[in-house]
């Protein structure tokens, strides 16, 4: 399944402007990147796929339609999977892909 272009449009619509901005192909999808790490993507499998501070992790998890980033069978730590149910409204969109460009920002450039 390819990635949601139409959410990938809103995410750089929302993105526009931030330092150290770019945009990768990555796990089927269409990463954006802030310093050379990841903040937020446009997932192949539907919704977004994201990294969080891995203190802010549990709490996240209880928000709807926040699940763990499951791959080839095993949760990756600090990194969620937000379900498209929960993308509908641009304030929504924008409020997950805060928490993920808080993260990249947070780390050293690559």
């Amino acid at each position: 399944m390819a990635y949601d272009e139409q959410l990938a449009d809103r995410l750089r619509a929302h993105l526009e402007g931030e330092p150290g901005l770019t945009e990768k192909k990555m796990f089927g999808g269409l990463a954006f990147l802030i310093g050379g790490n990841l903040a937020v993507s446009a997932s192949s499998q539907g919704g977004l796929l994201l990294r969080t501070d891995p203190s802010d992790t549990a709490v996240l998890l209880e928000e709807p339609h926040a699940e763990p980033f499951v791959m080839r069978g095993r949760e990756t730590a600090s990194w969620l999977r937000i379900d498209p149910e929960g993308l509908t409204s641009d304030a929504d969109l924008g409020r997950w892909a805060e928490v993920g460009v808080t993260f990249a920002r947070s780390l050293p450039p690559k």
